[in-house]
């Protein structure tokens, strides 16, 4: 696949672009009473932005996506964000921002190889002056995000992921992860 897409070079982020679908994830979060792990399916639409220009100097390519994830055992909707991917042609960087509507945005960055499939790998630490976490009062006080990272691979048609949020809830530390993968539907 040609990673130009209507006259932009989208770089590693060329293959994103379009709507996946996944029946597979496995999410393992903290609750009072117990860890509760439950499977859901997901889609994830990805639009191309297009270049986007800082400062006359840095030159971004940027890809939009939007998450929506659904408890199989329910059919319920139970988590939905949305964010960007960006690449940055000068530095290669690769950077991704989360926003979920639970008072919590996050800009990670890092890198990815590119081989047969390209890997992504990006973090994001409460703290870090360039590449961190914001929450909400009632988050830092109750379910305090501390850390997020994840691991993507990209093929031609599919994706799969694994990520970690790292959390301070209940009184504890928490390791809540998330593992799926999807299949490209146009």
């Amino acid at each position: 696949m040609s990673s130009i897409i209507g006259g932009v070079d989208y770089g590693p982020l060329a293959n994103f672009i379009g709507v996946w679908e996944g029946r597979s994830g496995v999410d393992r979060a903290p609750k009072p009473q117990g860890d509760k792990t439950t499977d859901f399916s997901e889609t994830i639409t990805y639009t191309a932005v297009g270049d986007v220009d800082n400062a006359e100097v840095q030159d971004l390519v940027v890809v939009h996506y939007h998450q929506v994830v659904t408890r199989i055992p329910d059919g319920k909707v139970y988590h939905n964000q949305t964010g960007y991917w960006m690449w940055d042609k000068g530095t290669d960087e690769v950077m991704f921002s989360v926003s979920i509507p639970r008072g919590l945005c996050l800009l990670a960055n890092g890198t990815y190889e590119k081989g047969k499939a390209i890997k992504f790998k990006v973090k994001a630490e409460l703290g870090d002056t360039a590449y961190s976490v914001v929450q909400s009062k009632f988050l830092l006080e109750k379910a305090k995000t501390e850390a997020f990272e994840i691991e993507l691979t990209l093929n031609e048609n599919e994706l799969t992921y694994a990520q970690t949020t790292f959390l301070d809830i209940y009184g504890r530390k928490f390791d809540h992860t998330d593992t799926s993968s999807l299949i490209k539907k146009s």
